[in-house]
């Protein structure tokens, strides 16, 4: 990542000693060495609301009857009527040109407080539009490839060192390559 980068890390771990707790500070560290302005989210600090509801819209909504979300937050977000938590998540992402998502995998997908933050900042006019092919091409993301690591608890210390170093070392190069730890057992 270039320096003088906007970096925003939305981060979703319960424990301050965990493996993603650690590739967290690690690339808030590296980053900040690097030049980069880093601002965190970490949704379980924040308390964050993971579920989408009408209490994210301020005033009345359009259709109380038959209620849909995407339709009525694009409305709120075009009236400046969204919930303050979305509004200041809005804030970060249109400052952000860098989003690390650091999350362990929870049946084989993001925690659902993690989910719950991409249902609700990434509004329909906000984040993506009908017409465009897709949400991270909209918003102009450059996808690297994600960064895996199967079962880091069980690993010796040194190589859980190694495989957080390897992350952000080669996050630098224009493709990062998985790091790959392999699972308890090979089925």
């Amino acid at each position: 990542v270039a320096a003088d980068k906007k970096v925003l890390i939305v981060y979703a771990h319960q424990s301050t000693g965990s493996f993603n707790a650690a590739a967290k500070d690690m690339a808030e560290t590296v980053l900040t060495t690097q030049g980069c302005k880093v601002e965190v989210s970490d949704l379980y600090a924040m308390k964050f609301k993971a579920a989408a509801t009408a209490e994210d819209i301020t005033g009345e909504v359009k259709d109380a009857e038959h209620f849909q979300y995407g339709e009525e937050t694009m409305l709120a977000w075009k009236e400046g009527r969204l919930s303050a938590d979305i509004t200041e998540e809005h804030r970060k992402l249109s400052e952000a040109e860098v989003v690390i998502f650091q999350f362990p995998m929870y049946w084989f997908t993001v925690p659902a407080i993690m989910k719950g933050w991409m249902d609700r900042m990434l509004t329909l006019g906000f984040a993506y539009t009908s017409q465009e092919n897709s949400i991270l091409h909209y918003c102009g993301f450059q996808v690297l490839a994600p960064q895996n690591f199967w079962a880091p608890p069980h690993i010796l210390s040194d190589s859980r060192k190694h495989a957080g170093g390897m992350v952000y070392t080669d996050a630098r190069a224009s493709g990062v390559n998985a790091a790959y730890l392999h699972p308890l057992r090979q089925l």
